[in-house]
């Protein structure tokens, strides 16, 4: 969820990233040990409801074997691992984060994925690819970082082959002004969230038309309750190991801004005519 340039770099570019993945890897299985995308969950799924989520946009997306795929804002690139994992295809992942890229390659070399998985150093705003390429994108709390949605949804649309479908799973504005600072932006300058509704008119602006819509909201309360039950918990290899050592409190005042009704969470399906 990292492409975007009007984020100030160091939120997203951790000095060191790759040697704390190794250690905390280390706490899982011993250096040169293959590990499953599965394993990683809680350290790679950077959005809410984690693996559960990626499984569930896979699903509705209708990701088949042998569809080309691209993960938009890939991270540290668990959708892309375990999509081509469970569906068996082949993802590109960009990102704007050139040490989020290597760490998405290192993750992929322990996974053993390097044939399936491949990642880019690119903008979201500006694909390094050509026209009708990808059967699907993935695109999962990239969004709200990106104040120009119309150039975002029509480079998602230029890259698609005709009939191709982008899966969005997106914070969206509620009932106010969340609370910062949050696990995409620690200040309400770098935080470009639309509603429901006027994410999608961006969209289907661009030339895409709607195919599936869910208010992801309610699982997203559920997810949020549970996360905030477990503060002080032992601590296990997570998202702090890429965003720092305040990532817990991000992260919980993403779970307060969604039960309190400031923003929620939205799972839809858009088709390129």
């Amino acid at each position: 969820m990292t492409n975007f340039p009007q984020t100030p770099g160091s939120h997203y570019r951790p000095a060191g990233l790759r040697e704390r993945l190794e250690r905390a890897l280390a706490l899982l299985a011993p250096a040169g040990q293959a590990l499953e995308p599965g394993q990683l969950g809680a350290l790679d799924q950077f959005h809410t409801r984690g693996l559960a989520a990626t499984r569930e946009l896979a699903e509705l997306g209708g990701i088949v074997a042998g569809h080309a795929v691209l993960d938009v804002g890939s991270g540290l690139g668990g959708p892309a691992r375990l999509v081509a994992a469970s569906r068996g295809c082949r993802v590109i992942g960009i990102d704007l984060s050139e040490e989020f890229v290597e760490a998405a390659r290192y993750l992929s070399e322990r996974t053993g994925q390097t044939a399936q998985v491949e990642f880019l150093h690119a903008s979201a705003l500006a694909l390094p690819f050509g026209d009708a390429v990808f059967d699907r994108i993935l695109l999962q709390h990239v969004a709200m970082n990106i104040r120009q949605r119309t150039e975002l949804y029509r480079e998602m649309r230029r890259v698609l082959v005709p009939g191709g479908r982008m899966a969005a799973y997106d914070v969206v504005r509620a009932g106010g002004e969340p609370l910062y600072p949050l696990p995409w932006a620690r200040s309400p300058e770098h935080s470009f969230l639309l509603d429901a509704a006027a994410t999608r008119d961006a969209v289907e602006a661009a030339g895409l038309r709607t195919l599936a819509w869910r208010d992801d909201t309610p699982a997203a309360i559920g997810w949020a309750q549970r996360l905030l039950q477990a503060v002080g918990a032992p601590p296990a290899p997570g998202l702090a190991v890429a965003m720092g050592e305040d990532f817990p409190q991000l992260a919980a005042n993403l779970a307060r801004s969604l039960l309190q009704g400031r923003v929620g969470v939205l799972m839809a399906v858009f088709e390129a005519a």
